[in-house]
C-alpha cells in the first residue's frame, strides 16, 4: 500500500509546499491529506516607478501583492485540504508610469493586491475542501500614467484588481466536495488612472475590486456538492477607473465592484450548492472617461453586493441560496468628449442577484430555493457629455434591488423556461 502523503504548510514557503504535496498525492494510491495554515500579521507591500522617454518597443509593468497563498492539485487519486488563511496586515500593490515622448509599442499593466488566495485542481481525482479565509487589513491597488502629454502610440492594456479572499477549485472527471467560508472587514480599493494626450490605437483601462470570491469549474465527467458562506463587512469595496486623452482612436474604461461572488459550473452530472451571503460594504464602482477627439469611446461600471451563478451542462441542479445586503451600492460612468464618433456609457447596479441554469437537452431538473433581501439604496448613474458633433451616443443605467434567475436551456447562455 503506498504511504499516505501528508504535509503541514505554514508562512511564506506555503505555496511551493503545497505545490509539492499535491505533486506526492497525485503518486500516492490512498490519495493526500493536506493541512494548510497561514497567518500574514505585517503589511506586504509591491510598487514601482517607470520614468522613460521614446520608448520604441513595448512598456509592460507588473506589479503582484500577495499576503497568502496556496496552490496545488492531484491527479489519478484523492485530495483532503484543510486550510486556513488569515491576513491582518495591508495588502497593497502600486505602479506609478511617466511616459514621455513618444512611446512606440503597447504600454501593458497587471496590477494586482490579494488578501488570501488557494487553488486546487484535481484531474481523474475527488476532492475534499475544507477552507477558512480572513482579510482584517485593507487591500489596495493603483496604476497611474502620471504625465498629461503620454502619446502611446501602440495603445494600452491596463487592468487593476484588489481582492480580498480567493478561492478557485475544480479539475476536469472530478467530485468537488466542501465548505469554503470566507470573511472581509477591511477596505478593498482599485484605482486605475492615465493621463495622455495621444493615443491612435485601441486603450483599455479596467479595474476591479472584490471583497470575497470563490469559483469552481468541473468538466468532463464530473460533479459538486459544495457549503459557500462569504461576509463582506468592511467600510468600502471601490472600483474607479479615469483614463482621460486629447485624442483617443478607441479609449474605455471599466469598472467592477462586489462585495461577494460565488460561480460554480458543472458538466457531467449533479451540481449542488449552498450559498449564504452577507455585504455590510458600500459598494461603489466608478468610470470616468474623457477624450477631446475620439473615435469610440467607452465608460462601463458595474456594482453588486452580492452575486450568485450556478450552471451545470447536465440534468441535475440543486440551489440553496440566502442573500443579505445591508451597504449601499453606488455605480456611474460618465463620458465627457468633445468631438467625435462613437460613445457608449452604461452603469449597472444591484444589491442581490442569482442565477441558476440546467441543460434542457439532457432533460435538466432544477430545483431552487432563494431568499434575498436588500437593506441598501442601490443607484446607477450614466452622464454623458459632449461639446461637438459626433455620430452614436449609446447610453444606459439599471439599478436593480433584487434579482433572480432560473432557467433550463440547450446552452446555458440564455432564455428557457
Amino acid at each position: 500500500m503506498a504511504k499516505l502523503a501528508r504535509t503541514r504548510l505554514a508562512g511564506t514557503i506555503a505555496a511551493t509546499a503545497l505545490c509539492a504535496a499535491a505533486a506526492n498525492a497525485a503518486s500516492a494510491q490512498d490519495g493526500a491529506l493536506v493541512l494548510n495554515n497561514q497567518l500574514q500579521l505585517g503589511d506586504v507591500v509591491a510598487g514601482q516607478t517607470l520614468n522613460v522617454v521614446d520608448v520604441r518597443g513595448q512598456v509592460t509593468a507588473s506589479t503582484a501583492a500577495q499576503s497568502n497563498a496556496a496552490v496545488g492539485g492531484a491527479d489519478n487519486g484523492r485530495l483532503n485540504l484543510r486550510s486556513d488563511q488569515v491576513a491582518r496586515g495591508e495588502t497593497v500593490a502600486r505602479t506609478s508610469m511617466t511616459l514621455r515622448g513618444d512611446t512606440s509599442g503597447p504600454v501593458t499593466g497587471v496590477i494586482q493586491a490579494r488578501g488570501n488566495y488557494l487553488a486546487a485542481t484535481t484531474n481523474n481525482a475527488a476532492s475534499t475542501v475544507n477552507a477558512r479565509q480572513g482579510v482584517e487589513g485593507d487591500v489596495r491597488a493603483r496604476s497611474e500614467i502620471v504625465n498629461s502629454d503620454a502619446r502611446l502610440l501602440g495603445g494600452a492594456n491596463i487592468a487593476v484588481g484588489a481582492l480580498g479572499n480567493t478561492t478557485a477549485l475544480g479539475g476536469t472527471n472530478t467530485a468537488v466536495r466542501g465548505t469554503i467560508e470566507q470573511t472581509t472587514s477591511g477596505d478593498v480599493r482599485a484605482h486605475n488612472v492615465a493621463n495622455t494626450q495621444y493615443i491612435p490605437a485601441a486603450a483599455d483601462f479596467s479595474g476591479q475590486a472584490v471583497a470575497n470570491a470563490v469559483q469552481i469549474t468541473s468538466a468532463g465527467a464530473s460533479n459538486q456538492n459544495t457549503t459557500i458562506r462569504q461576509r463582506s463587512q468592511g467600510g468600502m469595496v471601490e472600483a474607479a477607473v479615469n483614463p482621460n486623452a486629447g485624442n483617443a482612436w478607441d479609449l474605455a474604461g471599466r469598472a467592477n465592484a462586489a462585495g461577494n461572488l460565488a460561480a460554480t459550473y458543472n458538466h457531467g452530472g449533479a451540481l449542488i450548492t449552498r450559498t449564504d451571503q452577507e455585504n455590510d460594504a458600500q459598494i461603489r464602482s466608478a468610470a470616468r472617461v474623457f477624450a477631446y477627439d475620439y473615435g469610440r469611446a467607452t465608460a462601463s461600471a458595474s456594482g453588486v453586493g452580492n452575486e450568485v451563478s450556478v450552471g451545470n451542462q447536465d440534468i441535475y441542479v440543486k440551489i440553496d441560496n440566502s442573500q443579505l445586503n445591508s451597504g449601499g451600492v453606488d455605480v456611474t460612468a460618465t463620458f465627457q468628449g468633445g468631438k467625435g464618433y462613437d460613445a457608449y456609457v452604461g452603469a449597472n447596479a444591484a444589491g442581490n442577484s442569482v442565477t441558476g441554469y440546467a441543460c434542457s437537452t439532457c432533460g435538466g431538473d432544477l430545483n431552487a430555493n432563494s431568499v434575498q433581501v436588500n437593506n441598501g439604496n442601490i443607484n446607477a448613474v450614466a452622464n454623458t457629455t459632449i461639446s461637438g458633433p459626433s455620430r452614436h451616443v449609446i447610453s444606459g443605467a439599471n439599478a436593480v434591488g433584487n434579482t433572480a434567475s432560473f432557467y433550463v436551456t440547450g446552452n446555458g447562455g440564455g432564455g428557457g423556461n
